[in-house]
C-alpha cells in the first residue's frame, strides 16, 4: 500500500449538462473518482437526479460559489437587484473583513451546502474561482465543514514547474494563471496553519492553477514529477466537458485526460495510488 495518493477531480459538476455528461462517462470509463458539485449550477437537477445515482462510489465535493449565477439567499452585497452574483474574487478579497459581508456569505454557504446534503453527503469543500482560499472566508469554510461533518477542505499549494512548450507559456492565459498561482500559494500557507487547530483534513498539493485551462497528460506528469517523494495527497483540478457537437476547447481536452490509460500507468509508475477523498 502506497502512502502517496493522487486524486483527479472534476470541478463544475452541475454547471451544465455537458459537464455532467463528461463526469458520468469519465467515472464509468475513465480515471475520474471525484467531482465538486455547484449547488446553483443550471444543471444541478440533472446532476443529482440522473448522474449521481449512476456514480455510487464517486467522491462528492461542495463547490461553493459567490461569483456566478443566482444566489440561494438574499445577499445584496454580492448580487444585483435580481439576486444574480455580480462581484468577483478581488471584491471578496478587499472586503473580506467586512462583518456584514461575512454574515451574508455564511448564510449563502449554508444554503448551498444544505441543498447538496439533501442528495448526498459531501466528502470535501472546494469553490468556484478559489474564493474560499481568502483567509477570512477560509475560516468560515472550516467552521461550516466541522458543523456539517465534511472531513476535507481543499487548499491550493502548488509547486512551480515549467512545461517546455511555447504554446503553454507564451500567452495571456498563462500570465493570468501566474497571478492566481501567486495568490493561491500565499494563502495556502496561511490556511494550512489554520487547519492545524482543527480536525479538518486537506490535500498536501494541488495541480491545475499554474496551467489552468491548459491541463493535459504532459502538465500532469511533469507536475507530479516535482512533488516531494514523501507521504502526500495531490489533487489535480480539471474541468471536463463532453459535448454532443464536435466542439473542441480546453474542456474537451481535459476530458481526454480521464480516458488516458498511458497517463494512468505513469501515475502508478511515479508511486501514486489513484483514489478520492471518500476512500481516504
Amino acid at each position: 500500500m502506497t502512502d502517496k495518493y493522487f486524486i483527479l477531480n472534476a470541478d463544475n459538476f452541475g454547471i451544465s449538462k455537458d459537464f455532467n455528461r463528461a463526469i458520468l462517462y469519465a467515472y464509468e470509463k475513465g480515471l475520474l473518482k471525484s467531482a465538486a458539485l455547484c449547488a446553483i449550477g443550471e444543471a444541478f437537477d440533472n446532476a443529482v437526479n440522473e448522474i449521481l445515482p449512476e456514480c455510487q462510489s464517486l467522491s462528492l465535493g461542495v463547490q461553493l460559489n459567490l461569483t456566478n449565477g443566482q444566489s440561494l439567499t438574499r445577499c445584496h452585497l454580492l448580487t444585483d437587484n435580481n439576486g444574480v452574483f455580480n462581484k468577483g474574487y478581488f471584491y471578496l478579497l478587499i472586503n473580506s473583513k467586512n462583518k456584514e459581508l461575512l454574515k451574508q456569505i455564511e448564510k449563502e454557504f449554508r444554503a448551498q451546502i444544505e441543498k447538496i446534503i439533501q442528495f448526498s453527503k459531501p466528502d470535501f469543500i472546494a469553490s468556484l474561482k478559489y474564493i474560499h482560499e481568502i483567509p477570512e472566508i477560509f475560516k468560515l469554510t472550516l467552521k461550516l465543514a466541522k458543523e456539517y461533518n465534511i472531513p476535507f477542505v481543499r487548499t491550493h499549494l502548488e509547486t512551480f514547474y515549467f512545461v517546455p512548450k511555447l504554446s503553454k507559456n507564451l500567452n495571456f492565459k498563462y500570465f493570468k494563471n501566474l497571478l492566481k498561482f501567486a495568490f493561491s500559494n500565499h494563502f495556502a500557507k496561511t490556511n494550512k496553519q489554520l487547519l492545524k487547530s482543527t480536525d479538518i483534513k486537506t490535500n498536501d498539493y494541488i495541480l491545475g492553477i499554474e496551467y489552468s485551462k491548459m491541463m493535459d497528460e504532459q502538465t500532469i506528469e511533469l507536475g507530479l514529477e516535482i512533488i516531494p517523494d514523501k507521504p502526500n495527497i495531490t489533487e489535480v483540478i480539471i474541468h471536463p466537458c463532453k459535448y454532443n457537437s464536435n466542439k473542441n476547447n480546453s474542456n474537451t481536452k481535459e476530458f481526454l485526460i480521464t480516458q488516458n490509460k498511458e497517463l494512468e500507468n505513469k501515475i502508478h509508475g511515479l508511486g501514486f495510488e489513484i483514489t478520492n477523498y471518500k476512500q481516504l
